[in-house]
């Protein structure tokens, strides 16, 4: 089976990160290298983390001008990351231009082309603050317009709460990768991530990868952690 763990590396230093990856890497398939941490570490985290060996999601969700989207995604592709992220709700054209930068970059680099991830709605998000921004107050079905727009822009991939992968998976076609944040054991603490299911329930339903990070890098033995979660996926 395919290790389907991503650990989300959301800590503030690129020692920590380079700590957690020597000793996550053997057991998890990818890590996630998201804003605090590019922030911090900048471009040469990313090449410490391939220089492991393992595999790279960065999680900086552009979202900007077509232009300026597909130049960020042609140099993430010229760093050599394996998967990254743009917001849906950018629309098709930032879109098309995002997926044909990564295609069209990875050709002349030799190399194959990251995943390009879509946004779709943020797990922090319920109807509520959907209602504060002037967008369709119901998660799901604001998820649905998000996924298929991305799949008609050839969008490859989406990032989705679990609780939406079910329905997606009724909607999209089969190919389509399906990444989840808003991963919860159930012995963590409340926090911001309002749609959550267990690392088990979100494959059942239908995830292709998990996103996981607090659960991993903030328990007293991360790679027990990690590997207490693997054993549930077997």
């Amino acid at each position: 089976m395919r290790n389907p763990i991503i650990v989300a590396l959301d800590v503030p230093t690129a020692e920590k990160a380079l700590q957690l990856a020597e000793q996550l890497a053997p057991v998890v398939g990818a890590f996630k290298i998201g804003k605090e941490l590019f922030v911090s570490g900048g471009p040469e985290i990313v090449r410490k983390i391939r220089a492991t060996g393992a595999s790279v999601f960065l999680d900086l969700k552009f979202h900007d001008i077509p232009n300026t989207v597909a130049k960020a995604v042609a140099a993430a592709t010229r760093l050599d990351v394996q998967m990254l992220t743009i917001h849906c709700s950018g629309g098709s054209e930032m879109m098309r231009a995002a997926e044909k930068a990564a295609q069209e970059t990875a050709l002349q680099s030799g190399r194959n082309a990251p995943l390009v991830l879509g946004v779709t709605v943020l797990t922090s998000f319920d109807s509520n603050g959907l209602s504060e921004i002037g967008a369709e107050a119901n998660v799901g079905k604001q998820v649905e317009r998000l996924a298929q727009l991305s799949v008609r822009s050839g969008i490859r991939g989406l990032v989705c709460s679990p609780l939406e992968i079910a329905d997606l998976r009724q909607l999209l076609p089969k190919e389509i990768q399906l990444v989840t944040p808003g991963i919860r054991t159930g012995a963590e603490k409340a926090d911001d991530q309002k749609r959550t299911l267990t690392p088990r329930e979100a494959m059942d339903a239908g995830a292709s990868w998990l996103v996981i990070g607090r659960p991993i890098y903030a328990a007293e033995n991360p790679r027990a952690a990690a590997e207490l979660i693997l054993k549930t996926l077997e």
